[in-house]
C-alpha cells in the first residue's frame, strides 16, 4: 500500500507553516539562566531543610538522664537524675514524672537545677494520684519558671 513517497518528517512539517504567523519556535533546551536559577533555588531550599533539621534534631543544650527510681510509702516515688548542660552559669529545670500501671502519667514535678557544674545529680520525690510503677524524665530546659527561681 505504499505510494512510493516518503512520509513527511517533523522538520519538513515545520516549514509548511507560514513563517511569522505563529511566532518564533521554541528552543528544545531550556535556557541556561533557567537552569542556573533552578539550581540556586534548589540549593537554598536544601540549606533551609538542613538548618531546620539541625536545630530540631541536633544535640540539646541541656539533657537529663534517669539514674534510678525507688517506690516510697504514700503513693510517691523517688527519682535520681543526672543533668548534663553546656552552660554551667545558667540555672535549668527538668520535668520528672511518674506513671501508673496503665502507663498514664500520675504525677509530675519540676526540679530546679542550680548553676555550678557541667554534670549535676539531683534526687527528688514525686507524689502520685495512684500507685506509681515507674518514673522518668519528661524533659529539661533553660527556661526556668519564675516561681522556681525565687528563694
Amino acid at each position: 500500500m505504499s505510494t512510493g513517497q516518503d512520509a513527511p518528517t517533523a522538520e519538513s512539517a515545520r516549514t509548511d507553516v507560514p513563517e511569522g504567523r505563529y511566532g518564533k519556535t521554541r528552543a528544545a533546551k531550556p535556557a541556561r539562566w533557567r537552569r542556573l536559577v533552578f539550581g540556586v533555588v534548589a540549593l537554598l531550599v536544601s540549606g533551609g531543610i538542613a538548618y531546620v533539621a539541625y536545630t530540631n534534631f541536633g544535640s540539646a543544650p541541656i539533657e537529663g538522664e534517669r539514674v534510678s527510681f525507688d517506690e516510697k510509702p504514700g503513693d510517691a516515688m523517688e527519682i535520681t537524675i543526672n543533668v548534663t548542660r553546656d552552660d554551667v552559669n545558667r540555672p535549668g529545670v527538668c520535668v520528672v514524672r511518674v506513671r501508673d500501671k496503665a502507663g498514664a502519667e500520675s504525677g509530675r514535678k519540676e526540679v530546679l537545677i542550680q548553676p555550678g557544674s557541667k554534670n549535676s545529680r539531683v534526687t527528688t520525690t514525686i507524689k502520685s494520684i495512684g500507685k506509681p510503677v515507674t518514673a522518668d524524665i519528661f524533659g529539661c530546659s533553660y527556661d526556668v519558671p519564675r516561681y522556681l527561681s525565687r528563694p
